[in-house]
């Protein structure tokens, strides 16, 4: 059954209660009526209606006065108020008071009931409007989760910088969250309540990049039918976040640095420039002075842009972060999924720490996930991860992200600590070891028999 529009009509006049109640009845509205200030209280407390339609003098009081109590009961409520003998004093107080219209009767029905539509449908987007951006804080993701040192230093950073209007530059590697600290730079910035607008910059062919960039008119190249504003011009007064500017054609960047310059641009095609107000956030996995050095990103631009430079760590410098981060994406799987809580058992927790992470959270997040989805469990173990598929963290320290051997080892002595890594693991399942090694589970139970590798207990 479709939901009728509720309307509180108030009004002592019953010949014009009828025949508004009428009208807006037959066009599917669900009206109740009150004749007086007192009654109208009463039946707003009860129906609580979706708009109002007040009497601008009642019999027990000021219609503004009832305009007042209604707003204080409900502020997103909308409601109309009608007078018999309208005046622009009138009319001023009622607005100020919060009306949605002021309305001299005899009032036009067909006009009464559009402004009512367009009154709820408007109340309506506002509450959706605080719904969606109420969503949106809860499920923000935090890009200084975590207790390191490194994670701590970039936070401070981050709010000494966040009113700035400066240009900056992010710097980390693949995965390690610069859009998400970029959009946390806008939505904490004098600009958050205007578009964060974000272009990927990796891959774009020119042409491409610079109609996304800047737009264009009509008839500027083949197939452009219709102009079109560009990334800059619908972003104005807010936040460009451009990730991998390091990828920018270099015959692109001269019309960035202007931009950044002069704060103004043109579309391809057009020959008037245009004033943009802008803030720039740019991100790269890249090396910029080298990309300087080789010539293929202009020093200019490269200085433009990094006035406030900030540099995101890798997961493998702050480890002691990982399971908090860890913690958090199981609690956003589980909400997702509609389920109750995902947690790491102690062995998997310790897997999750002394793996290297090339890809950083983005891939921590996608093992996780894996892993949820797969075993449909509510506690995920070591062999959940699947990460002795993968390459395990440096040991010695050099950040190479390769795994090093003991080389005064024999092959003896490394196929048994091997075996060994594996039942361990495994939590000493012989099945489970002997399947991933390969190996018969004869030829397993025998090696452990045997004393020749050692197995942990179960």
């Amino acid at each position: 059954m479709v939901t009728r529009n509720r309307v509180l009509l108030v009004d002592d006049d019953s010949v014009i209660r009828f025949s508004i109640r009428h009208y807006l009845e037959m066009r599917g509205l669900q009206v109740t009526e009150a004749e007086s200030v007192q009654t109208a209280r009463e039946k707003f407390a009860s129906a609580t209606p979706d708009a109002a339609i007040i009497d601008f003098s009642l019999p027990d009081g000021d219609g503004l006065e009832l305009l007042e109590h209604l707003k204080n009961a409900d502020p997103d409520v909308p409601v109309i108020v009608l007078t018999g003998q309208g005046t622009i004093e009138a009319a001023v107080r009622a607005i100020k008071e919060g009306a949605e219209q002021f309305l001299t009767k005899p009032v036009e029905l067909p006009a009464l009931h559009t402004l009512l539509l367009r009154a709820v449908e408007n109340k309506r987007y506002r509450q959706q409007s605080m719904v969606s951006k109420s969503k949106a804080r809860r499920e923000r993701l935090d890009p200084f989760l975590g207790s390191s040192a490194a994670i701590r230093r970039l936070q401070e950073l981050a709010h000494r910088v966040v009113s700035s209007e400066s240009p900056i530059l992010i710097q980390g590697e693949t995965g390690s969250g610069k859009g998400v600290l970029a959009r946390w730079i806008h939505e904490h910035s004098p600009r958050a309540d205007e578009v964060f607008m974000d272009l990927n910059c990796a891959g774009l062919e020119r042409e491409f990049l610079e109609t996304e960039l800047f737009g264009h008119e009509r008839g500027a190249f083949t197939g452009a039918v219709h102009a079109k504003p560009g990334l800059l011009e619908v972003a104005d007064r807010g936040t460009v976040f451009l990730d991998e500017i390091g990828d920018i054609d270099p015959s692109v960047q001269p019309k960035l640095l202007k931009v950044l310059e002069a704060k103004q641009f043109r579309r391809l095609g057009d020959v008037h420039d245009r004033t943009v107000d802008i803030r720039l956030i740019s991100a790269t996995h890249r090396d910029m002075k080298e990309l300087v050095r080789q010539h293929l990103f202009r020093e200019d631009l490269f200085f433009r842009i990094t006035i406030i430079p900030m540099r995101i760590p890798p997961l493998r410098e702050r480890s002691e972060d990982i399971p908090v981060l860890a913690e958090d994406i199981l609690r956003r799987i589980a909400t997702e999924r509609g389920s109750d809580g995902i947690a790491l058992d102690e062995k998997a927790i310790t897997s999750l720490q002394q793996y290297g992470w090339p890809g950083n959270i983005r891939e921590m997040r996608n093992v996780l996930e894996r892993a949820a989805q797969i075993t449909q469990r509510n506690t995920l173990t070591i062999r959940d991860l699947e990460l002795q598929h993968q390459m395990p963290a440096p040991q010695n320290g050099n950040g190479n992200g390769h795994h090093t051997t003991d080389t005064k080892l024999t092959l003896r002595e490394v196929e048994a600590r091997h075996i060994e890594a594996v039942l361990e693991e495994e939590d000493g399942s012989i099945d489970r070891a002997a399947k991933r090694l390969g190996i018969s589970r004869s030829s397993l139970y025998n090696k452990v028999k045997s004393k020749e590798v050692e197995r942990p207990s179960a």
